[in-house]
């Protein structure tokens, strides 16, 4: 089989469908091997601002707001974590506070933090007053949220903290950090949430231009 590029014009034109045929029976999903980007968190740096925000919390148990908001202005990466612990993406916590709080925090906002950290995980934040607001308003919303019991729902629904680490509040995740995640626990939260969807996600253009690259090679 030869490629539309490795033959005269002409015979392009005469059999086109040939060609597009020919391209597209080549193309490929890699889904065991993604890009790691210049994002890419690695488990021990991960790990470091669990270790932290658990530090400060004694061990979650005591989820204070401003405890919290100064872990993760000394410990980035915390920030991570906490969001992690919601189970919400970037732009999900940035709805979720402008809405209960009143104070607008865009979503452009937090992935730009959410980037940043991932850059730099171990640098302190220096920004400015508003971007400190912004921290806080978002760490406070979270502290909100995972404070209480996950609320309950009718039958036919299922509330998105009524999960292992936070359905009764600090306690659920106090006792998953004493005793270490039930693997069978762990796979099922894995199942509900996609290994890897964060990273995926964050690294989707390098796919993408991976792929546009090639056509338009071609």
């Amino acid at each position: 089989m030869k490629y539309p590029f490795e033959i005269p014009f002409r015979e392009v034109e005469a059999d086109l469908d040939g060609c597009v045929s020919a391209i597209f029976s080549s193309l490929e999903s890699e889904f065991l091997v993604l890009p790691r980007g210049q994002g890419f968190v690695d488990y021990p740096v991960f790990e470091a601002g669990y270790e932290a925000l658990k530090r400060a919390t004694g061990g979650f148990r005591d989820m204070d707001c401003a405890t919290v908001l100064e872990a993760a202005l000394q410990a980035p990466m915390a920030l991570i974590v906490l969001r992690t612990i919601l189970g919400f993406t970037p732009s999900e916590w940035a709805y979720l506070a402008t809405q209960r709080t009143g104070i607008a925090v865009s979503q452009s906002f937090v992935r730009g933090i959410d980037r940043t950290i991932r850059l730099k995980p171990t640098a302190p934040f220096k920004g400015t007053e508003v971007t400190r607001q912004r921290i806080r308003v978002l760490v406070d919303t979270a502290c909100q949220l995972i404070r209480w019991p996950a609320p309950k729902v009718e039958a036919d629904k299922i509330h998105r903290l009524d999960k292992a680490d936070t359905r009764h509040g600090p306690a659920s995740m106090a006792r998953l950090a004493d005793m270490g995640v039930p693997y069978a626990m762990l796979l099922y939260e894995r199942f509900l949430g996609r290994p890897s969807a964060g990273h995926r996600d964050s690294v989707s253009e390098l796919v993408g231009d991976a792929l546009s690259g090639w056509t338009e090679f071609c």
